[in-house]
């Protein structure tokens, strides 16, 4: 049987977790497509990107509860393999109507996809180290689409965004039917089987909830525009562009990091500074009008989020041991990924680039009042005064 400890179970986790956070990486490129090959304004734009991610967050809180109940393998393959269908029906199609539809479908589809697979993620023997894994794979998914997609659109147009993102999908389909866990990892500590009545989530754990979801909106709002706004400070699509990549290959590095320095340092003292430096590296890209620091704080930005959201996912791990919680990761990412390319789309179009660098402040200060909330885990008490 598969599990989540065996290569193909991992290599299945893996590729779940890059098609489902295809967002993560291409949200800059799938507004910017929208806005350039479309023709929709920033608002239209940011609004489709907000339908699928509120759609992921509607599948993710549906199926959360009731993780332990469900077919694992079938739920991530079917998603996928809707979104694949929804993707390429928006390839077919220039009218926003029929885009927005179709937007959501595949973000319903694959936010049930993402959710089943956190959850099980979460379930493994060490959900920090394994979510570390997947967030490295993600980062060389992220090499392979900036090297791939920009020359695709400047052949093909708009159009090749949404085929690439079909095909993405239908890979992972295809190997979520053949390989994903049927079952847990030997679980540490004893955790609760997802089957057995597990006991009622800790109150704390809804302000890590809360806190995921405030650093989601700040990257969305201000990934969304990170290329739009440097190609409209006049840096040019090519500079704009390696700055992308440069930030693909950083991001295979803060996972990684967070793996090895797990025991080392505090999930508490990482949580309360990754919301800071977010908003600090926010006001950088979105205020410079010289190209250096726009491009420094550009190809770190994403790294920010998932070196610090690889320390909360092992906290809540710890804190609620059913899966529950982290089966809910989509919804606490995307309820804030929801509403940042519509908040920015907004923001920008009303008040222009700087307003974000003011917004990013206040939901930080928001985050880190929720994070200072949380307790710390026994485990995690004991581990650091061993260290």
């Amino acid at each position: 049987m598969v599990t989540t400890d065996s290569r193909r179970g991992r290599v299945a986790l893996m590729v779940a977790h890059c098609a489902g956070m295809v967002d993560l990486v291409a949200l800059p490129v799938w507004v910017g497509t929208l806005i350039g090959h479309y023709g929709f304004d920033p608002q239209q734009a940011g609004g489709l990107a907000t339908l699928f991610l509120a759609a992921a967050v509607l599948a993710s809180v549906a199926l959360a509860p009731r993780f332990g109940r469900l077919p694992r393998r079938a739920i991530v393959a079917a998603g996928f393999g809707v979104a694949a269908l929804a993707f390429f029906g928006a390839s077919l199609r220039q009218d926003f109507a029929a885009m927005a539809l179709l937007h959501a479908l595949a973000g319903l589809a694959a936010g049930s996809a993402l959710s089943v697979t956190h959850g099980t993620i979460a379930r493994s023997a060490n959900p920090h180290r394994l979510f570390a894994i997947v967030g490295i794979a993600l980062g060389v998914f992220a090499i392979a689409f900036f090297a791939v997609v920009p020359p695709l659109l400047a052949a093909l147009g708009g159009v090749a965004l949404f085929r690439v993102f079909a095909a993405v999908m239908v890979v992972a389909a295809l190997v979520a039917l053949f390989a994903f866990p049927h079952a847990d990892g030997a679980p540490a500590g004893g955790s609760t089987p997802p089957s057995a009545s597990a006991p009622p989530m800790p109150r704390a754990v809804w302000f890590g909830i809360v806190g995921i979801a405030c650093m989601g909106l700040v990257q969305a709002m201000t990934f969304a525009f990170l290329e739009r706004v440097g190609t409209e400070r006049g840096f040019g699509l090519a500079a704009v562009t390696g700055v992308l990549v440069a930030l693909s290959f950083v991001n295979l590095f803060p996972a990684a990091l967070a793996a090895l320095l797990e025991r080392r340092l505090s999930a508490r003292a990482v949580l309360l500074a990754g919301p800071v430096l977010q908003a600090v590296l926010v006001a950088l890209i979105m205020q410079s009008t010289v190209f250096a620091p726009y491009a420094a704080a550009a190809s770190v930005f994403a790294a920010v989020m998932i070196f610090t959201h690889t320390f909360g996912f092992g906290q809540l791990a710890r804190l609620d041991a059913s899966g529950r919680v982290l089966a809910a990761t989509p919804a606490m990412l995307m309820t804030g990924a929801a509403i940042g390319p519509i908040l920015g789309g907004t923001l920008v179009k009303t008040f222009g680039y700087g307003s974000l660098a003011v917004a990013a402040a206040a939901i930080a200060a928001i985050a880190v009042a929720c994070f200072s909330r949380l307790p710390v885990p026994a485990a995690v008490a004991s581990r650091s005064a061993l260290a």
